[in-house]
């Protein structure tokens, strides 16, 4: 949602009128959206979730979506219609390759998902958030980077101010499904510490509702200052106040630890579809930006050194604070609005 969000500001901005077309899981998270933007709900599905009569359901779903969409898009007929992967988007550009309207897609991570990967042939033009991106033959895409929402925008290359003895703040994200890991190493990790650190220290950790509690009896049962929280609304404050922030590598992660430039630890998700999280890390890792722990590799002990490895050196949390924004790609929301205008103009001009 967060790439989708960031374009329809840009698009807003420069005069547009915005729909967001998602099914019902996806209008849950909305709130992000300006008022401006028009949500409209439609009928999808997934063949990788539920039993068998749902996923025998699915294409019956999925088709009666795509006629639905297209239907609306007969009475409001959009200039360009921009998916951004995940079966949600499937009706709209369903819809919209059966009525040969413009078309183009973006993927956030350097692995396509499957349905970016059924669409890349089929659309005018296809934009990649992270480089390389592993494409099929024949297809070739634009490198725009990963759009940021106008919060993290704001914040781009905010002042860093090193580790040391002084008040230091941690960060700790991860998303829903791979979160527990994070609240199961993390905390013990920081309680590890030496106590000239931790006496400095202020963490602000994420966790699911089910392991909120549990992490924060543990973090002030070890003397460490911590607000646990399922989710926190202003994590663009709190990244660009955190000497550290440690993450799973989802791409909207990532694109914000490279607009605003912190050092960071990146746990990729193992589950993730084609190990698409190693690849979006590749480019902090590569740079000297973050350190990357694969999730076999991840221990408590592993953790600690990460952690003491950016807090205990200044000079080289420094370096990859600036690491971090030699690879950030803070216009990319720009760089995506302008590729859909010229995809209009084009349209046009036919």
């Amino acid at each position: 949602m967060f790439p989708a969000q960031a374009l329809s500001e840009a698009l807003l901005a420069r005069g547009w009128r915005v729909k967001l077309s998602t099914d019902a899981r996806g209008a849950r998270y909305t709130g992000g959206f300006s008022h401006a933007v028009e949500v409209e709900q439609v009928s999808s599905a997934t063949f990788a979730r539920g039993g068998i009569l749902a996923k025998a359901a699915a294409p019956f779903r999925i088709a009666g979506g795509v006629l639905s969409m297209a239907a609306r898009m007969r009475r409001d007929r959009p200039d360009v219609v921009v998916g951004f992967g995940g079966y949600p988007s499937i009706p709209a550009l369903g819809a919209a390759t059966l009525l040969k309207l413009p078309r183009m897609i973006h993927e956030q991570n350097g692995i396509l998902g499957r349905v970016n990967e059924i669409f890349a042939k089929r659309v005018d033009v296809v934009a990649c958030g992270t480089w390389p991106t592993e494409l099929p033959e024949g297809v070739e895409a634009v490198h725009t980077g990963n759009p940021v929402r106008r919060a993290v925008w704001e914040r781009a290359g905010a002042g860093y101010i090193v580790p040391g003895d002084y008040p230091m703040s941690i960060l700790v994200i991860g998303g829903s499904q791979g979160a527990r890991i994070l609240s199961d190493v993390v905390p013990p990790a920081i309680a590890s510490l030496p106590m000239e650190t931790l006496r400095h220290l202020r963490v602000s950790h994420q966790a699911r509702d089910e392991d909120g509690e549990r992490v924060a009896s543990y973090y002030a049962e070890n003397g460490v200052d911590a607000e646990v929280e399922p989710f926190f609304h202003d994590i663009p404050a709190r990244m660009s106040e955190a000497q550290l922030v440690i993450s799973r590598s989802g791409a909207s992660s990532v694109a914000d630890l490279s607009v605003i430039g912190r050092p960071s630890v990146l746990i990729p998700f193992a589950a993730a579809a084609g190990d698409h999280q190693t690849a979006n890390a590749r480019q902090l890792t590569e740079a000297g930006a973050a350190i990357r722990i694969p999730e076999s590799k991840l221990t408590v002990e592993a953790m600690t050194d990460a952690i003491r490895a950016v807090l205990e050196d200044p000079d080289g949390a420094l370096q990859m604070h600036r690491a971090a924004l030699s690879v950030g790609r803070p216009e990319a929301a720009e760089e995506l609005a302008a590729l859909v205008e010229d995809l209009a103009e084009k349209d046009k001009s036919r």
